[in-house]
């Protein structure tokens, strides 16, 4: 049976989020959808972290706009989530997931992993949320305008060599930017290789980053 919870931000949004693994796990993981929704996929990841020993939330951040929206990976459900995603200011999907962090309260440490636009936005959280120890951002789209930004806590990042929407020119500039990021660049790979629902999933990859993924928040949760 799926489990969800309401949440809600500082500025009184009240939204969902779907909850997986134990409530007294030791520490806590925030997933962070792409711009599909809290779809089968991130519930997916979601469950597969719970399986690692956390309590993960995945907020539902077009709760917003819209409730309920789980989009599929046509480019009509491409366009549907760019609309939605548009509709929505960086600050309030943070004061979002900001809400995600804090109800892991029962945990001793949280971090965040985020896929396409949430990766980028689980590298926005741990320079901008407090209480996030932690961030791994797999093919973060828009990364490389937000480089800049700086923050105290460990962060790796994920890309895929053959990714069109995050070049090499912007992976080198994320990488001059952050030297202290450890970055993975998966070759022979396209955006999106880690959803085993769309046509660039890559399975080798996927399991590498998630090993990798897993093994970074073990050292650092």
């Amino acid at each position: 049976m799926l489990m969800y919870m309401t949440l809600r931000a500082q500025d009184g949004h009240v939204f969902d989020a779907y909850v997986a693994g134990a409530e007294t796990a030791r520490a806590g993981i925030v997933v962070i959808q792409e711009i599909f929704g809290v779809n089968s996929h991130i519930r997916d990841v979601a469950d597969f972290f719970a399986g690692q020993g956390y309590r993960v939330i995945a907020p539902a951040l077009f709760d917003r706009v819209q409730a309920k929206v789980e989009l599929g990976y046509t480019p009509k459900d491409i366009q549907k989530g760019l609309d939605l995603r548009s509709e929505i200011s960086q600050e309030q999907v943070l004061q979002d997931i900001a809400a995600a962090v804090q109800a892991l309260d029962r945990q001793t440490s949280v971090g965040v992993v985020g896929y396409c636009w949430g990766g980028t936005l689980a590298w926005l959280a741990a320079c901008q949320i407090p209480g996030v120890k932690a961030a791994s951002c797999w093919y973060g789209g828009g990364l490389a305008q937000v480089a800049n930004e700086q923050t105290t806590v460990p962060v790796q990042m994920h890309f895929g060599e053959l990714d069109k929407s995050i070049p090499a020119s912007d992976i080198e500039l994320i990488r001059r930017a952050q030297p202290g990021v450890e970055m993975f660049v998966y070759a022979g790979v396209d955006h999106g290789f880690g959803c085993d629902q769309r046509g660039s999933y890559d399975k080798a990859a996927t399991e590498l980053a998630r090993l990798r993924t897993i093994s970074f928040f073990a050292k650092h949760l």
